[in-house]
């Protein structure tokens, strides 16, 4: 396997990380025509070496050799869903909650980050005159302006073009695949651990295109350009799935709003989402120092302030979070798993499936660990193939329109389709399980 091919077969999530290891310095990260970032290869690009870092790889170890690499030690715990930790939590920081997403936990981790000074520098998703990218960040006083949940495509590709020039340690923040890449490059090159010396992991329910920006802009009411994107606008006195997108439109600087319930299952139905999201088994960033994200479980979804859940994989990150300033519970390994329970049954379950049609069909797919390969009965399968199918559908509808009308128009029979075989499917096991018992 190549990293062209892994363009090619739409496995790449455009962490950026294979850049650094191109000799020929000849590779970049660009916009491909779905609207995901992609690494375009020169004539002399050393794929042999980038290949090394790519987290869709064949090639290389897998999270569970990862992780014992990394994170075991005597005192960690393990689950095979979860992987390593030390602590397992629910809940949120008094001083950043109301700014943030979610429960605030991310901005707090920056904070004591900083000024514990465990790390010099944080290299995070920053807003950049009205969009977002990765950016080094150290000012602690500005550390609310980093503290929103971003649902576009980012690159790691200037981490290390620009560390060696970087004094001290830093910290980095990424989904599970950008944090994948990071270990294999500090397996290669042991340095790079003490100057990488934090890792934040952001539990991800799936990257989305740029487009899935565009649409929810259009649907906002803005007709023209736009910046200032926020996903994430709560409802305090609502539940914690009662949210806003928020964009300004250049041309008038007005805010435009729109809630995102109106718009139907953005998530659960795949729209928008990379292909390669589909052969990602790791649910909960499994090699980060700590892992974050929404506590979707009763009583925290209730709360329309957001909670989070927190696992802590490394002494350090156990350490920080038992700061005075965050509200705490501790909460055992079936309610973390409770609270990605959507994101298990599609990444766990529906994998094998996947897998083999993508095979039936000539197409490449990564090795992925055999223990999270479940076989489903054929219903089940063919939710996944609806899935599937409208996930792909909305890149090219969008790509086709640029309309939000005319897409909403050709998208809704994929999604009836999908409601359709989704509710009988679940009516038939329920009805099956009540028989049995």
């Amino acid at each position: 396997m190549t990293i062209d091919l892994i363009v090619k077969n739409n496995l790449c999530t455009g962490c950026g990380v294979c850049i650094s290891e191109d000799q020929s310095h000849q590779a970049k990260m660009i916009w491909n025509n779905e609207g995901f970032l992609v690494p375009s290869l020169g004539k002399s690009s050393t794929q042999d070496k980038m290949i090394k870092v790519c987290p869709f790889a064949i090639q290389q170890k897998n999270e569970d050799e990862l992780g014992e690499l990394f994170l075991k030690l005597p005192e960690t715990q393990y689950h095979d869903k979860i992987g390593y930790y030390y602590g397992l939590y629910a809940g949120y920081s008094k001083e950043f909650r109301e700014t943030s997403s979610s429960g605030g936990i991310a901005t707090y981790v920056f904070n004591a980050l900083l000024e514990q000074k465990i790390v010099d520098h944080l290299f995070i998703v920053k807003e950049v005159d009205g969009q977002y990218a990765y950016q080094f960040f150290s000012n602690v006083e500005e550390i609310t302006q980093i503290s929103k949940t971003r649902y576009t495509p980012v690159t790691l590709e200037k981490l290390f073009q620009e560390l060696s020039k970087v004094d001290g340690k830093v910290a980095v923040s990424g989904v599970a695949c950008f944090v994948k890449a990071i270990r294999l490059k500090q397996m290669y090159d042991p340095v790079l651990k003490e100057k990488i010396a934090f890792i934040v992991g952001i539990i991800c329910g799936g990257l989305k295109s740029r487009y899935y920006t565009d649409y929810l802009a259009q649907e906002a009411g803005c007709k023209s350009e736009y910046s200032h994107a926020q996903y994430r606008v709560k409802n305090k006195e609502s539940h914690a799935l009662d949210y806003k997108f928020s964009c300004i439109e250049k041309s008038d600087k007005r805010i435009h709003m729109v809630d995102m319930q109106s718009l139907g299952d953005m998530w659960g139905t795949g729209l928008f989402k990379s292909n390669a999201c589909d052969f990602c088994d790791d649910v909960l960033t499994e090699l980060a120092d700590i892992s974050l994200g929404d506590a979707w479980i009763k009583p925290y979804r209730m709360d329309g302030l957001g909670n989070s859940i927190i696992i802590t994989r490394t002494e350090i990150a156990e350490l920080i979070v038992n700061g005075n300033d965050l509200v705490l519970d501790s909460i055992d390994e079936n309610k973390i798993i409770e609270s990605q329970s959507g994101s298990f049954n599609h990444r766990h379950n529906g994998l094998l499936y996947r897998i083999q049609l993508y095979k039936s069909q000539g197409r490449i797919v990564p090795f992925k660990r055999e223990r999270v390969l479940k076989k489903q009965i054929f219903l089940l399968n063919m939710i996944q193939k609806n899935r599937l199918l409208t996930r792909e559908k909305s890149i090219y509808f969008w790509m086709k329109f640029n309309d939000r009308q005319k897409f909403n128009n050709a998208i809704k029979i994929y999604l009836y389709k999908l409601r359709f075989v989704s509710k009988w499917t679940h009516r038939l096991i329920r009805f099956i399980q009540k028989i049995k018992l």
